[in-house]
């Protein structure tokens, strides 16, 4: 059953993406998940992005990079054609690389602004190159909500799972800042996940989940002291406590932040 008397949804995991520095995939991730150990935070690496031709690849700009390679790792996972998953795209901030350049052009001389950078600055392009990629004509949408975007995500995610009766892809990333933003935002790091959805649970079901919306903030989340700097690098890791869960195969509850006084409440199902 997709939704509860209670109003709340219900959604089975087909697939996880995960990639980090030095952590490219959902099985690396889950290993240093289940034993509490510190993520790596640091690295010049970049996701391979494999599903992305050669020529868009060379240029694409990191955010697009790190989406494109977890949602492929679960679509792949999922065993789903992702040409036919509706998708939504979930980042804090979009390419902070780029939006830094814009504005320091804008400041000092504006008539170099490239179109090109400005084309990849838009807060959807990773939905975009995504889409175009792999010829997907089913509904996209890019989401935002400060630091509750992970969880703003996952809610639109399954809602459209829910009332379409369609599996879904979620991704969310985010990128180190750069420049003046470094100074005002807390982002240090890259770091991108995925999940396929489903509110119908099938032999590919990896994890069920009840969500349900709350209308007060989130506690502070109980991790590994070894973690603590992870979460505190990027801010897509506060969705860690969920994904903890899920590399342990607990039945437990998370609650994320969705907002500035909301929560997603999430409890992981045995």
């Amino acid at each position: 059953m997709a939704r509860t008397e209670q109003g709340d949804l219900i959604v089975h995991i087909e697939g996880i993406g995960w990639w980090s520095p030095g952590v490219v995939d959902w099985s690396a991730a889950a290993l240093l998940l289940r034993d509490g150990a510190a993520f790596p935070t640091g690295g010049n690496a970049k996701p391979a992005a494999t599903i992305l031709p050669p020529h868009e690849r060379r240029r694409a700009p990191a955010p697009v990079l790190l989406a494109c390679e977890v949602a492929a790792q679960a679509c792949a996972m999922a065993d789903r054609a992702a040409a036919a998953l509706p998708c939504v795209f979930a980042s804090m901030h979009g390419d902070l690389a780029i939006t830094d350049e814009l504005c320091t052009t804008l400041a000092t001389d504006p008539l170099e602004v490239s179109p090109t950078r400005f084309h990849n600055s838009v807060h959807n392009a990773p939905a975009g190159y995504w889409t175009i990629a792999t010829q997907c004509h089913a509904a996209s949408s890019a989401v935002s909500a400060w630091r509750g975007s992970f969880a703003a995500g996952l809610l639109e995610s399954a809602v459209l799972a829910c009332v379409d009766e369609t599996p879904v892809l979620f991704a969310a990333y985010d990128i180190a800042a750069q420049g003046a933003l470094a100074g005002v935002i807390q982002a240090t790091m890259p770091f991108g996940a995925a999940l396929v959805l489903n509110a119908k649970r099938g032999p590919r079901t990896l994890a069920t989940l009840r969500l349900h919306h709350e209308s007060h903030a989130a506690p502070a989340a109980a991790l590994p002291a070894a973690q603590a700097a992870f979460v505190e690098a990027t801010p897509i890791a506060h969705s860690l406590p969920l994904f903890a869960a899920l590399a342990r195969a607990n039945a437990c509850r998370v609650q994320l932040p969705n907002g500035a006084a909301t929560s997603l409440s999430i409890e992981v199902l045995a």
